[in-house]
């Protein structure tokens, strides 16, 4: 099982970050290793003092697939779901200024939280569902899918021109404005349509 994971998908969040809008989607790659196995607290690992939540879509892939057109994307899919991509923003900033990739910051132990799969045919319209994420009951980022600049059978069709897709990869479309910073002892919990699919204790 790999994760592929997009970056800037929001123009709200580009902003935020002050940067460059994308002519093609940002993809990276986080290891098996990085998904937090569930009922567990996230540690903030000693190498980042900015470590940032993102909240995000996510898509299973079902089977095998390679080349996909987005018409047929569906097809390779049934279940949607939400996560989050934590960051070391600091570590991130530091590679990226030296031109070095970021799966230091992006794809460490724990970084990826996985939360409960809905079946996606619940859903009238996949590119119109709200999301968000709360942070001590307050909400701290909130978003549609009809905000993204690439809609998910887009971004198969493209990661899977580069990768072939297998049965169990998981797809994260990206994170809206309103990233921020975790500190210990905070409580944060992701929804989808009204249905809460995860939450996680800060340590």
């Amino acid at each position: 099982m790999k994760i592929i994971c997009i970056g800037r998908n929001y123009t709200d969040h580009i902003n935020e970050l002050a940067n460059e809008r994308p002519t093609e989607p940002v993809v990276f790659i986080k290891p098996d290793s990085a998904v937090l196995p569930k009922e567990q607290d996230f540690y903030i690992p000693e190498f980042s003092n900015d470590l940032h939540y993102e909240v995000e879509v996510l898509v299973k892939i079902k089977k095998v697939g390679k080349h996909i057109e987005a018409k047929f994307a569906p097809s390779y899919y049934d279940e949607i779901g939400l996560g989050i991509d934590f960051t070391a923003r600091d570590l991130q900033a530091t590679l990226k200024g030296k031109g070095l990739p970021w799966e230091k910051a992006k794809g460490f132990d724990g970084s990826a939280i996985i939360g409960n799969w809905l079946d996606k045919n619940q859903f009238k319209d996949l590119n119109d569902l709200d999301f968000s994420l709360t942070k001590n009951d307050e909400i701290v980022q909130k978003g549609n899918t009809n905000l993204m600049l690439w809609k998910i059978d887009e971004l198969i069709a493209h990661v899977s021109t580069y990768f072939m897709l297998k049965k169990g990869d998981i797809l994260f479309t990206g994170t809206p404005a309103g990233v921020g910073k975790v500190e210990p002892n905070d409580y944060l919990a992701g929804e989808l349509q009204g249905h809460k699919l995860f939450s996680v204790k800060i340590k």
